[in-house]
């Protein structure tokens, strides 16, 4: 076995990790939020009609922030449609989705379960087909108590006191020609630049964020990023990246290695960012939200744009992916990028939060069960916590991708770790240079002879597993990270 050396140091820091990269979305799509998150008539519904297994699963797996109501529905979304007596709530059709939208679940409930998960929202305007004054009326109903007309409405259905949402997208993948009002950056960026300034003078403790790019691959890339952060660089407070991988044709090495791809996708962003920043001479910083991302598989259902038969239905059951552990290892690797940069991303949402390319998978009246891909956010969100540790890593091929965190709160380092490799277990030693060890806490591992393994039928098929094999000597860590497998080591340092 090939061996791979590792230095970490205690006065060798990187960043702090912002806790808020551990969100999801929550979208009018398909059956994310009807028969996922919420569905009355399920055994499992509370008095509010959300599925309390569900919730469960979302404390379970550490989730954070909830972005809603989407996505691509964010741009024909009626706000007004989805709040007060249900009975009084229209059904209108969903362009983005060729769906009918009953309105029955909508911004009140929303966040009533966010209140009932313990998760913060992270709302959206319609910059598609409405504008300024549809985002200051949405935030005068959300978030101010004054005697006026939006807030009032909020009063007068029951809901004394204001939300006070603080994070606020205007609009969704505007370079997107699909995208219902879809605009070239300058139209886009200076609607955005007003927007924002409209939104900061009804609440000033908001923050905004910007639209980037829908993916890498876009034509635009990255001269869309230049153009709208020159346009509105001043007031705004994030610019948002959205990313999907597929390729499982591409072979196994290579399909999980386009973690990578997303490093540079962060890093050329920031680089933007930056640039703008010298060229206005300023001194605010405008920072990522990585808040669309996951795998795109082609172990679906059914597509998103696929037949007729399901145009204008209530909820249709469309894209639901099913993961297998090889999507797993590229979506770890995904997560794990995120965490690397978390110096510029400081908000990042997996898509989506039920059902559709999620973790979480529902029955419709019955109950859910966890892709593979639950495991490792799971394991990040609960133990990613702290600081990123610099790395010096003499694995030159690169088949090891390895991020370390160094929790100061609780004690310990965490490496999580994924070796790319489909034939070749590695040695892998650590020195533990500036800390006082006590002892490995915990090592976990996921990994399956079927890399296409799935959990559908047997829904405990691929779960981790607690090992006992990584050792301690001399202070430094010596274990083998086994081909194609994630990885989790804790170690505990004294107080």
């Amino acid at each position: 076995m090939r061996k791979v050396e590792i230095t970490l140091d205690r006065n060798f820091k990187k960043s702090r990790i912002d806790e808020r990269i551990y969100g999801s979305l929550a979208e009018h799509m398909g059956r994310v939020v009807y028969t996922g998150i919420y569905e009355p008539d399920n055994k499992n519904a509370d008095e509010d009609g959300f599925r309390t297994d569900v919730i469960d699963a979302v404390k379970e797996a550490g989730i954070t922030t909830v972005r809603y109501p989407g996505g691509n529905f964010v741009s024909t979304f009626n706000w007004e449609d989805g709040v007060g007596p249900k009975e009084s709530r229209p059904s209108r059709l969903d362009l983005a989705w060729r769906a009918v939208e009953t309105n029955q679940f909508g911004t009140d409930e929303f966040i009533r379960w966010t209140k009932k998960t313990g998760t913060e929202p992270l709302m959206a305007v319609n910059l598609g087909t409405r504008g300024i004054s549809d985002a200051v009326n949405y935030l005068e109903y959300c978030n101010l108590s004054t005697e006026t007309k939006y807030s009032r409405m909020r009063r007068s259905f029951g809901i004394e006191e204001p939300y006070g949402i603080k994070l606020w997208c205007l609009g969704n993948e505007m370079d997107g020609k699909w995208q219902i009002g879809h605009k070239e950056a300058h139209e886009y960026g200076r609607l955005a630049a007003e927007t924002s300034k409209a939104m900061k003078v009804v609440d000033p403790s908001i923050e905004t964020i910007l639209c980037g790019s829908s993916l890498n691959t876009m034509e635009t890339y990255p001269e869309w990023e230049v153009q709208v952060l020159d346009d509105a660089y001043e007031y705004v407070d994030y610019i948002s990246l959205h990313q999907y991988f597929g390729g499982q044709e591409k072979g196994t090495e290579k399909f999980i290695s386009q973690a990578d791809e997303m490093t540079d996708y962060i890093r050329t962003v920031n680089a933007v960012c930056k640039f703008i920043k010298a060229k206005k001479r300023t001194q605010h910083n405008v920072l990522i939200s990585m808040d669309e991302w996951g795998v795109w598989t082609c172990n679906s259902s059914e597509t998103v744009r696929e037949s007729d038969e399901k145009r204008w239905q209530t909820a249709p059951s469309i894209s639901e992916m099913i993961y297998s552990f090889e999507d797993t290892l590229l979506f770890a690797g995904m997560l794990m990028s995120i965490i690397k940069n978390s110096d510029t991303v400081k908000l990042a949402c997996q898509s989506l939060i039920a059902n559709i390319s999620s973790m979480i998978m529902t029955e419709a009246g019955g109950g859910l069960w966890y892709q593979p891909i639950y495991y490792p956010f799971k394991y990040m969100a609960g133990y990613a916590h702290g600081t990123v540790l610099e790395l010096g890593c003499d694995d030159e091929e690169h088949v090891l991708d390895v991020v370390p965190v160094y929790n100061d709160s609780d004690k310990e380092i965490v490496i999580f770790a994924i070796n790319r490799s489909c034939n070749e277990d590695l040695d892998l030693e650590v020195s533990l240079q500036g800390f006082e060890i006590v002892g490995i806490t915990e090592q976990v591992r996921m990994t399956s002879s079927d890399i296409k393994a799935t959990n559908k039928k047997n829904h405990d098929r691929i779960k981790p597993e607690v090992v006992d094999e990584a050792k301690l000597h001399d202070k430094k860590l010596i274990g083998r990270i086994e081909h194609l497998s994630w990885n989790m080591i804790r170690i505990g340092l004294k107080g």
